[in-house]
């Protein structure tokens, strides 16, 4: 269905987007969604932040915050990082490994959260090719990290991607993590990239 009026707070939530700290090729983008006659594209990449589930993110990959790009994965790896850093703050080095797989910008996207993590002072392992899930939860127990992430969209559409995490014990985050980094990352979604 056509819609050809924009609410104003997905206008702010895009035009934050062409002021904040982004990069060019990605507000040119915005620019595009914002001039279409059809405003169905840009209220659906900008009506909500995408979630940081149980899981982690999956999501259409494009510009805006409800999509899969890198400034959700950096903010989501933010808050991670974040978590990490009250979790495991006795230790004298948190070590994260990351795996992807051959999905579109998957290796960007891990590439994006490698440069993150080592920013937080992390010691990062990134797979040089592609690994499947097992192996980063192998990887997480062998060389005794506190986390790791992959980037994967499983089973969905090719227009999707994903960024699933793990804890120290090779498994995805469950209680009571997955809910203290949700909201971490949801503080990072709010202050990301903006000036």
């Amino acid at each position: 269905m056509k819609t050809t009026d924009t609410p104003a707070n997905i206008l702010q939530k895009a035009n934050e987007w062409l002021t904040g700290n982004y990069d060019e090729k990605t507000k040119e983008e915005v620019r595009q969604l914002i001039n279409r006659e059809d405003k169905s594209a840009l209220i659906d990449a900008f009506y909500r932040d995408l979630e940081f589930g149980t899981g982690g993110l999956r999501g259409v990959m494009g510009v805006g915050s409800n999509r899969m790009n890198i400034y959700t994965v950096g903010a989501a790896t933010q808050g991670l990082s974040n978590y990490l850093k009250v979790a495991f703050a006795k230790l004298p080095q948190i070590g994260v490994a990351i795996g992807y797989d051959c999905r579109n910008n998957s290796r960007l996207f891990a590439d994006t959260a490698a440069g993150i993590f080592s920013a937080n002072g992390f010691k990062v392992y990134l797979f040089e090719d592609l690994r499947p899930t097992p192996e980063l939860s192998f990887a997480i127990r062998t060389l005794g990290l506190q986390s790791g992430i992959i980037l994967t969209a499983s089973h969905n559409p090719k227009e999707y991607n994903g960024y699933k995490a793990y804890w120290d014990d090779g498994s995805q985050i469950v209680e009571p993590h997955d809910v203290n980094i949700i909201n971490e990352v949801a503080k990072g979604m709010i202050n990301s990239f903006r000036k």
